[in-house]
C-alpha cells in the first residue's frame, strides 16, 4: 500500500431510533390497493403475503438485533475512485495452504447481504467440517449506490466502472492477484474484472451468464444458443417489466419505493419469490427475518433509487463490450432453480471455460439459498489456482 492510497477504516452501521420509529409509522399507515380475489402471485406480489410481511416488519421484526449481527462482520469503508466504498474484509483463519484473495460481487435487489452466510465458511473451513487448505481471504463490497457505499452524485456507474473500482479496492487491500466471483449484476462485474485486468484475476467464477447480448450474426449461433435466446426473450416479456422501468425511467419508480416501505417490499419480494428455488413459497428459501434484513438495508440507506439507476447505466454499455471473450479461466455453477440458464455452447463461446456444474438445489440467490453448496463450488473451482499464491 503506497502512502497516497486511502486506508480502510473500520465501519459499524447504526440506525437511529427515530428512523426505526418512522419506518413503523409508515408501515402501519399503508394505504393498501385493491386486488382480485385470490390473486396470489399472478399479478405481482401476493397481497395477502405482503400484508403479513408488512405487519411483522412493523411489530415483530427486530432490526437492532439484525444490525448487531451484521456489525459482527469485519466491515470497513475506504475511498476508491472518489467514492466511499463499504465492504467486508475477512481474512483466512489458520490457513494450511496458499490463500486466494476472493472478491465477491453482488447483484440486485441485494447488497453485501447476499454473501453474509458464506463468509465464515470460506475463511474458516476447519470450523465448518471443511479442509483448512480451502481457506480464502474474502472481500465483499457494496457496489456504489447499494447498501452502505456512497451513491454516485452524477451519472450512475456501469459494470465496467465498478469492476475498475474493485481492482483499485484490491490494490488498496494489498492484493496484486486475486479470484473473482459473482452472480446477477455481480456476474458481469466479475466478467469485466477478468476482461480488463487479466493479469490480476487468476480465475473467475459465476452463477449465471446474464441476459445475452450477441453483436454478431445470429446464424452463427448453435441451435441450443438460439433456443436459449428465444427463451430469454419470452422470459423478458412476462418477467422483465421491472428491468424495462429500471433501465429507462428509474426515478419515476424510486419516488414511490423510497417513500413507502410496503411498496419497497412488494418490488423486491416479488423477485425473491420469482428467482429463488422456493417452489412458490418464498419463505422456503428465506426466513422472514432474512427477507426483512435485506429490505431494511435498502430502506435505511435509501438506496433503492440509486441501485435501480445501475440498470440505466448498463443499458448504455456498447454492444462490442458484450462480445468480448473472457480468456481468464472461467467456471460456472448453474443452479437448477435459477432463471434463463445458458447452454454450455454459449459459455464456451464467451469464456475460457474450465468447469461447469449444475447443482440440484438453489436459485438466483444461490450464495444465500444454498450457502454450503455454493461454497463447495468455489472451493472446487479455485483449488487448482492456489499454487500461484504460494
Amino acid at each position: 500500500m503506497t502512502d497516497d492510497t486511502a486506508r480502510p477504516e473500520p465501519f459499524r452501521s447504526h440506525t437511529s431510533q427515530d428512523a426505526v420509529d418512522d419506518l413503523g409509522r409508515r408501515l402501519r399507515a399503508t394505504r393498501w390497493p385493491d386486488a382480485p380475489d385470490a390473486a396470489g402471485w399472478a399479478y405481482g406480489t401476493d397481497p395477502d403475503y405482503l400484508r403479513g410481511l408488512v405487519a411483522y416488519w412493523a411489530d415483530g421484526f427486530d432490526w437492532s438485533a439484525q444490525e448487531a449481527a451484521l456489525n459482527e462482520l469485519p466491515r470497513f469503508r475506504v475511498e476508491v475512485g472518489g467514492l466511499g466504498i463499504h465492504f467486508v474484509h475477512a481474512r483466512a483463519v489458520a490457513p494450511a495452504a496458499p490463500v486466494i484473495p476472493l472478491v465477491l460481487s453482488h447483484g440486485w435487489p441485494d447488497s453485501f447481504w447476499r454473501y453474509t452466510k458464506v463468509i465464515g465458511l470460506l475463511t474458516d473451513p476447519a470450523a465448518h467440517s471443511g479442509d483448512p487448505a480451502d481457506a480464502f481471504d474474502v472481500v465483499v463490497p457494496d457496489a456504489p449506490g447499494f447498501g452502505y457505499s456512497d451513491r454516485p452524485p452524477g451519472p450512475p456507474l456501469d459494470n465496467i466502472a465498478i469492476a475498475g473500482l474493485w481492482a483499485q479496492l484490491m490494490t488498496a487491500l494489498g492484493y496484486e492477484r486475486f479470484g473473482a466471483a459473482g452472480g446477477d449484476v455481480g456476474s458481469h462485474v466479475s466478467r469485466f474484472l477478468a476482461l480488463d485486468h487479466p493479469g490480476r484475476v487468476v480465475a473467475v467464477h459465476r452463477t449465471d451468464a446474464g441476459i445475452p447480448v450477441y453483436p454478431g450474426d445470429p446464424s452463427d449461433l448453435t441451435p441450443a444458443e438460439r433456443e436459449w435466446m428465444r427463451d430469454v426473450a419470452a422470459w423478458g416479456a412476462t418477467e422483465g417489466a421491472y428491468a424495462a422501468i429500471q433501465r429507462t425511467k428509474p426515478q419515476t419508480a424510486a419516488a414511490g419505493l423510497n417513500d413507502s416501505p410496503a411498496a419497497l417490499a412488494a418490488w423486491i419480494v416479488e423477485k425473491l419469490h420469482a428467482w429463488s428455488d422456493c417452489h412458490g413459497e418464498v419463505e422456503s428459501a428465506f426466513t422472514r427475518d432474512e427477507i426483512l434484513t435485506n429490505l431494511s438495508i435498502y430502506w435505511f440507506t435509501e438506496t433503492i433509487g440509486s441501485s435501480m439507476r445501475l440498470y440505466k447505466a448498463n443499458a448504455a454499455i456498447p454492444p462490442a463490450q458484450h462480445g468480448r471473450r473472457v480468456e481468464v479461466p472461467s467456471g460456472f455453477a448453474l443452479f437448477q432453480g435459477d432463471v434463463v440458464r445458458p447452454p454450455r455452447e454459449w459459455l464456451e463461446r464467451m469464456t475460457n471455460l474450465v468447469r461447469v456444474t449444475e447443482p440440484p438445489h438453489g436459485g438466483h440467490f444461490a450464495a444465500f439459498e444454498q450457502p454450503e453448496a455454493y461454497v463447495h463450488e468455489l472451493r472446487e473451482f479455485f483449488r487448482p489456482y492456489r499454487p500461484a499464491f504460494a
